[in-house]
């Protein structure tokens, strides 16, 4: 999906310490004084003797130490000129970063600080911190006659469906989780009291029941849930006590850490519950379910019983609470921070965090997300109750699919030789990233193009969020102005990868779709949607980010531009393949949408060219909100006005037969998979080989599909052209693009339709449905049916039939499958691939309300 092997599977960053990090905390404790040092006056003045013997003791020292000084400078020089420089790839880029401006700091900071930022786990808690306390769930579910251990979301866990049905991003959410017969909903609730540490406190409450009609007793009448702390900065966790008796004390562990001070963890209930624990002193964080297997298989070996075996490690890091009781059973899990302060009140906050107190508290908060949601969206007018429930679904578990990384990217070496001894891969800088993801099951860290769309819905929700998302991804930008475009920071992101898709290239883009965004926040300036407040923070990120969106269309507009005046293409396509039908260029994101049979220097790309007029209208909008003059040779507003000359564009990209825009390279029809007998070593193997009987030849690459829309959605065709009449009957037409379930991705009439790319790699972007893309296209119809124009109501009528489809298709799915899914069917209109997906399939929401900005 984002170009980085999805086919097969899918500023300086400092290293803050906990307490440079969290400095509101320490105003709860007391510093030392520094040291006031001042230099002492001889009571002769400046004058010193010149024969006095001390004085030259004194002198002869200084000139050792100097001597000693001077040499190990030259011997540093030295070396350094024959040590390897740091690789400019690696080299962050040369500005403040936009995560240190105020905006981001104090109450904002300390408000997100804790979250469900762990997406690839069914329920997972950390802060936002590279060394963090986590917490987590797990439990015994039952497939296929087997007990199965869930945590990590993965779609072989085959559940009926899981998902935050609402959640803010910021304090609540609400997730209903349902695994063969078993159901468990748990809620999250943040609070911040008086007497609590820096962040707040937080609990979770977990219900369990199930459905007598679909459960098999044969495998009990109880569940069994693992609940668990791990402190990743290694810090020993202390237990509650030896007989847990949560009827007699509700503490379960305890310990300390620089950033929050003293905490507790607690658990209490109304149900007769059976605890048991265990403790685990391990320095790797992403197998923790491993380890809980373990130690309950060694339990059934040894006392024939499924249960933790109520032992510790010496000084543990990870604490693990087995919960057992009978149908229905329901427990509170509370975390209270800061209670080595003397106002902690530690009785008074659990208290206010379990049993009545947090059911009125969580009824509270899914009463203001509803009206929340009405308010933003206004869609009780607009769609049926079934469609308003999947809108809030979609962007429920967008928001509690907000994640919080750190790490190091691994970046491709193709051609560097300064190194002294030859490696794949060189590490990106120690960086962080709050980000949203597409996928919890199967893409559950940060992609810089999916991102652009996560962020058309967020920052309608939240801009405070949205800003500091976007933020964190331009502060990955290097000195050249570009960003790794799949981020996989951290063990638990690392470890859902495959290894030859770790690395990223740094000659290759992504659609710089955050553009979208801004553009889309821009307008929401312009029409006077925020507050005075908001505008004032907007504008300040606007003017901070503006060295590093410079940076970034630079680096676009040099890196991938082409060779004629005005024209761009994606570099990374493989122009020696073997084994492709045509090379997949994943740098755009739109994986195997067939391009130019022979990848060359001669290609034009047109979705690129209109990726490039979105960055530079948006360039030139923040330019003239901030009052900014163009500096020479980077003038926007010319830029944009090129790339939108009609004439240049038709000349460059239109075909007057098809009445389409294609891309122009290298290209023949006459491209085919073949089974050849191929040589390997002493043996021949039967392969399906790349198999070309026609020449190529510079010309249009004659696939109608999304590409071809482009400018299109992009709103450069102008509302009187015939041209426009042309795209209408492309988008309209059954027998190229049109289904009743949306707008596929490849006409029926392409030679590549629904075709493998290789033996192995069956269609991705050649006919299902996607919705981004289905998104755009909506917009621009929804453009020009406000346009005065021959074409007006034409554009209208297939605006309100195609939107009409896609709400039904996605909303049917949903109800059917539980899921939003990351494509749609062209034939069945059946949802296909990662699931549940509310990166941009989310964008569903802003179709129902009809919100389109300016994108």
């Amino acid at each position: 999906m984002t170009g980085s092997g999805r086919t097969t599977v899918r500023s300086r960053a400092k290293s803050l310490s906990d307490a440079d990090a969290y400095a509101d905390a320490s105003s709860h404790r007391k510093r030392r004084p520094l040291l006031n040092r001042r230099r002492e006056r001889s009571k002769y003045g400046s004058s010193i003797p010149i024969f006095n013997s001390t004085n030259l003791k004194m002198v002869l020292g200084i000139c050792f130490v100097a001597f000693f000084i001077i040499f190990f400078m030259i011997r540093h020089l030295l070396n350094f000129a024959t040590e390897p420089k740091l690789p400019r790839t690696v080299t962050p880029f040369p500005a403040p970063k936009i995560m240190d401006l105020p905006q981001f700091q104090g109450e904002h900071r300390e408000s997100l600080y804790w979250g469900t930022y762990r997406p690839n786990t069914y329920l997972g808690i950390r802060a936002r911190t590279p060394k963090s306390l986590m917490a987590g769930l797990m439990w015994i579910g039952v497939k296929d006659g087997r007990y199965h251990l869930r945590h990590v979301c993965r779609h072989e866990d085959d559940l009926n469906t899981y998902g935050w049905r609402k959640h803010n991003g910021r304090d609540f959410g609400h997730q209903v989780l349902v695994d063969h017969g078993m159901t468990l909903t748990t809620g999250f609730l943040k609070s911040k009291e008086e007497g609590s540490g820096y962040g707040g406190d937080w609990a979770v409450r977990i219900n369990v029941e199930i459905d007598k009609s679909k459960w098999n007793e044969e495998f009990g009448r109880g569940g069994q849930l693992f609940f668990y702390l791990a402190d990743e900065a290694g810090n020993a966790l202390d237990l509650g006590g030896e007989n847990l008796n949560i009827h007699e004390d509700s503490l379960l562990a305890s310990g300390t850490r620089e950033d929050i001070g003293d905490w507790q963890l607690h658990l209490k209930s109304m149900d007769d519950l059976e605890l048991h624990y265990s403790g685990f002193r391990t320095p790797h964080y992403h197998n923790l379910s491993d380890l809980v297997e373990e130690s309950l298989a060694s339990q059934i070996r040894k006392h024939a019983r499924l249960q933790l075996s109520d032992s510790l490690d010496d000084a543990p890091n990870v604490l693990v609470f087995q919960i057992i009781g009978g149908f229905p059973f329901t427990t509170d899990i509370v975390f209270i921070s800061g209670t080595d302060l003397e106002s902690s009140r530690e009785e008074e906050r659990v208290s206010m965090l379990t049993g009545t107190s947090l059911s009125n508290q969580l009824k509270y908060k899914e009463q203001e997300f509803d009206e929340k949601f009405e308010k933003i969206f206004n869609l009780a007018e607009k769609v049926d109750s079934e469609s308003i429930s999947v809108g809030k679904a979609a962007i429920g578990n967008l928001l509690g699919g907000i994640g919080y990384f750190y790490g190091q990217s691994k970046i491709a070496l193709s051609n560097f030789f300064n190194l002294r001894e030859h490696v794949n891969y060189i590490s990106y800088w120690p960086a962080e990233l709050y980000t949203a993801v597409p996928s919890r099951s199967f893409f559950p860290r940060g992609f810089l193009w999916d991102e652009g769309f996560h962020q058309l819905i967020i920052w309608r929700w939240d801009i405070h969020i949205s800003l500091d998302i976007i933020g964190h991804w331009l502060d990955l930008m290097n000195v050249d102005g570009w960003i790794p475009r799949e981020q996989i920071l951290g063990a638990e992101a690392l470890s859902r990868v495959p290894e030859e898709f770790v690395p990223q290239h740094p000659t290759n883009g992504n659609p710089p779709t955050l553009f979208l965004a801004l553009n889309d926040i821009i307008n929401g300036l312009k029409n006077d949607e925020f507050t005075a407040m908001d505008r004032s923070e907007i504008s300040l990120f606007l003017e901070r980010a503006f060295v590093r969106l410079e940076a970034w269309f630079h680096w676009f507009n040099t890196t991938q531009s082409g060779k004629q005046m005005s024209s761009y293409y994606w570099h990374g396509r493989d122009n020696r393949t073997m084994r492709e039908i045509n090379p997949k260029t994943l740098s755009s994101g739109l994986d195997d949408y067939p391009r130019a049979s022979h990848p060359s220097e001669d290609e034009r790309h047109l979705d690129l060219r209109c990726w490039m007029l979105l960055a530079a209208e948006c360039m030139h909008s923040i330019q003239e909100l901030l009052d900014m003059e163009s500096k020479p040779g980077m003038d926007y507003g010319s830029t944009a006005k090129l790339l939108l000359n009609f004439e240049l564009l038709n000349q460059m990209h239109f075909d007057d037969a098809y009445g389409a825009y294609f891309d122009f390279g290298n290209h023949t029809e006459k491209v085919q998979l073949r089974w050849k007998e191929l040589e390997a070593g002493n043996y021949a193997t039967r392969q399906l080989v790349r198999d070309v009987t026609e020449i190529p030849v510079l010309r249009l690459v004659p696939h109608v599909g999304y590409v071809s829309l482009f400018p299109f959605m992009g709103r450069i065709i102008p509302s009187g052209s015939w041209i426009l009449e042309k795209q209408l009957e492309l988008i309209s037409n059954r027998s190229l693009l049109w289904t009743n379930y949306g707008l596929r991705s490849l006409a029926k009439t392409s030679s590549l339709y629904m075709k493998h790319n290789t033996e192995h790699d069956p269609p991705y972007w050649r006919g299902p449905v996607w919705i981004n893309m289905n998104y755009r296209i909506l917009s621009a119809l929804h453009h020009y049916s406000k346009e005065n124009g021959p074409y007006q109501e034409k554009a209208k009528a297939v605006y309100e039939e195609l939107r009409s489809n896609l709400i039904r298709n996605i909303v049917r799915n949903y109800q059917q499958s539980g899921f939003l899914w990351e494509q749609y069917d062209q034939i069945k209109g059946k949802g296909k691939g990662a699931h549940p997906f509310t990166g941009w399939t989310s964008l569903v929401l802003l179709i129902m309300a009809e919100a389109y900005g300016n994108i």
